[in-house]
């Protein structure tokens, strides 16, 4: 008996001391098998105590009359799955008829007391059936990306949501987006992390980086064309905008509008079109947009609307020639001039780290969600790098993407500058770096002799 109590006693200092340091192997080795039966065990007075069962049906209660048999309970929503997953656990629960999946994602916050977890979300999957992510511990505080991820064309990762899922950049389904955030936010990190993920696929890469370049400069060697400042991104601009022309020139003589030819195989973008007629994919990044809008002279505000211009036909028009817009900026709201809040609505996909007023994140979300304004402004300082994604359909969560260096990014372009491709429009934009220095190892430990 004292050898067990001893083991007992290391278990659950071990467990201790698990969830203290390292709460994702805690969660792997102790916390599942725990919160899977508390979730189990609490169901049925947990759905009671948060309102969400409905009084039985009257042909229960006229049964139970007629057989003398005691009135039956109130039913809660039935049981479809219980799946464990790595950062928490997946419950799928069938509605009764008269419940609402609003009414459980009202009680998401109820749901996480009762059962004990770190956080509760809810989706509608289809009509009557709902989906609770619930998490063990805080995903988000040390951010580890899964090993496998569902990589797809111009779908990369780039984060990790609150929920334990992985936030993926899809370009196909959202083909531009804005990002803002304020200094030491963490905004960087999260556009390293793009181009990172982008380094591996078979896109071209233009940046606009108005801070003499210190941002995507040292990532030159994956990039197809960069801009330094103004005038020559005015330049880069308006090249795209004849990159694109030509583009859809290239589908229109290539769209095979014939009676046999199905629907479905009529080009209408660069994706219909057969493989060796593609064009490569765009993705344009500009670092920071105030430095393209603002001006101080008469000059400066003839380039500011050319750029600006430029940057909406590219919006509205580059989709179907597989040109792409991530934009980033501290503010992006319309004291920035005239055409910006006509960019702003073609930007789909929102994304807003630590912002430092209320007016800023309302840039980002206020004709998309009150309830993500509201979460915006609640990030804290000490968390770099959270954020709020949403888009036009109203839906917005937590995200944060994992820490990488400039340096590691540095690296990921050097290995895939091959894949840099060679776009002929934007050829006088190519940025010129020096060549790789070699990987071979001198075999003497002493200074090469100089001639």
């Amino acid at each position: 008996m004292t050898w067990f109590t001893v083991a007992l006693v290391l278990v659950v200092a071990a467990a201790g001391l698990l969830r203290w340091r390292r709460p994702a192997w805690y969660w792997m080795t102790f916390g599942v098998t725990l919160a899977a039966l508390r979730v189990l065990v609490r169901y049925a007075s947990v759905m009671d105590a948060c309102g969400l069962t409905v009084p039985p049906s009257r042909w229960r209660l006229a049964l139970a009359r007629m057989t003398n048999r005691p009135a039956p309970e109130s039913r809660a929503p039935r049981i479809l799955r219980l799946r464990p997953t790595r950062t928490g656990l997946v419950l799928r629960l069938k509605l009764r008829p008269g419940q609402d999946a609003f009414d459980v994602s009202a009680a998401t916050d109820r749901l996480r007391h009762s059962f004990g977890l770190y956080g509760v979300t809810s989706r509608e999957l289809r009509s009557g059936v709902v989906e609770l992510r619930m998490t063990g511990y805080d995903v988000l505080k040390r951010v580890q990306m899964p090993a496998k991820t569902d990589r797809a064309p111009m779908r990369v990762p780039v984060a990790l949501r609150e929920d334990g899922s992985v936030h993926y950049r899809d370009y196909r389904t959202v083909p531009h987006g804005l990002t803002l955030g304020a200094t030491e936010s963490g905004k960087s990190v999260y556009q390293r992390n793009l181009v990172a993920g982008l380094a591996p696929l078979d896109v071209a890469l233009v940046g606009i980086d108005c801070k003499q370049g210190v941002e995507l400069f040292p990532l030159a060697r994956r990039f197809s064309a960069l801009a330094d400042n103004p005038d020559t991104a005015l330049e880069l601009l308006e090249a795209l905008v004849t990159h694109m022309e030509g583009v859809y020139q290239l589908i229109r003589a290539n769209q095979r509008i014939t009676v046999d030819v199905p629907d479905s195989e009529i080009a209408a973008d660069i994706w219909d079109l057969p493989a060796d007629l593609c064009p490569v994919p765009v993705v344009v990044l500009v670092d920071e947009v105030a430095e393209l809008a603002l001006f101080a002279t008469k000059d400066d505000e003839k380039r500011r609307d050319r750029i600006i211009t430029a940057l909406v036909r590219l919006a509205q028009l580059g989709r179907a020639a597989g040109i792409y817009l991530e934009i980033c900026g501290q503010r992006f709201g319309s004291e920035l001039g005239k055409g910006i809040t006509m960019l702003r609505a073609q930007l789909t996909g929102r994304t807003a780290h630590r912002v430092n007023d209320e007016s800023s994140a309302n840039m980002a979300f206020g004709d998309i969600s009150p309830d993500a304004v509201l979460a915006a402004i609640q990030i804290p300082t000490d968390t770099p790098g959270i954020a709020v994604t949403g888009d036009a359909s109203g839906g917005w969560a937590r995200i944060r993407a994992p820490h990488t260096s400039l340096r590691e990014a540095v690296n990921i372009c050097n290995k895939h500058a091959d894949r840099t491709p060679d776009l002929p429009a934007l050829a006088a934009f190519r940025p010129a770096v020096v060549p790789l220095p070699s990987a071979r190892v001198p075999l003497s430990k002493t200074a090469p002799a100089t001639a």
